[in-house]
């Protein structure tokens, strides 16, 4: 009886430590994953700044540049499309069809020297200047965050507890090839 009993604290001893360290591995990755949504927010934060800047942006340059109708197009178009994401997937994607549509729309500042002379344009450009780069630490952070929550549930013993969990990779924010591509411009320092 004694032995039987040893065997069976042993036993509930092992299930014990088992059990605390699922708990504790439960625990680590929804700290992670809600890091990682919270961070999430603050690209999107950064993302709406960057929206609401642009149509300021675009009447200041549809004063001076009326014609470059498309350009303005796609800016629209794609502000309509990030307006529209509901996943983060899809917020990716409008995002880089916004950034290659404010591209389009430097290259064409570029032919308009009195626009590059604003005060109101210069205040404008500052401001997105400012914002993207907000938006790029953001993304850093976000892709930071991610690639510690992917590499942990990746490593053993974790993977086993993770799969059993629900818990899967997260997807980076990547910028699509034609996006990582900036314009030359140059507003005649």
């Amino acid at each position: 009886m004694k032995k039987s009993g040893m065997i069976l604290l042993g036993i509930l001893i092992v299930l014990l430590l088992l059990g605390g360290s699922a708990v504790s591995a439960y625990n680590g990755l929804v700290r992670q994953n809600e890091s990682i949504d919270g961070q999430w927010a603050q690209v999107e934060n950064q993302m709406q700044r960057r929206y609401d800047l642009i149509p300021n942006l675009v009447n200041t340059v549809k004063g001076y540049a009326a014609h470059e109708e498309e350009v303005f197009t796609a800016i629209a178009d794609a502000r309509s499309r990030l307006a529209g994401a509901s996943t983060t997937d899809d917020k990716v994607a409008a995002a880089d069809q916004l950034e290659g549509a404010l591209a389009r729309l430097l290259v064409v500042v570029e032919n308009y020297p009195q626009l590059q002379a604003s005060e109101q344009f210069k205040a404008l450009m500052d401001e997105l200047t400012g914002t993207e780069g907000r938006l790029a630490v953001e993304r850093m952070r976000f892709n930071e965050l991610v690639k510690e929550y992917n590499a942990r549930v990746k490593q053993f013993p974790m993977v086993l507890f993770a799969r059993m969990l629900g818990f899967q990779e997260r997807a980076y924010f990547q910028i699509t090839e034609g996006a990582q591509m900036n314009p030359q411009v140059n507003f005649g320092d």
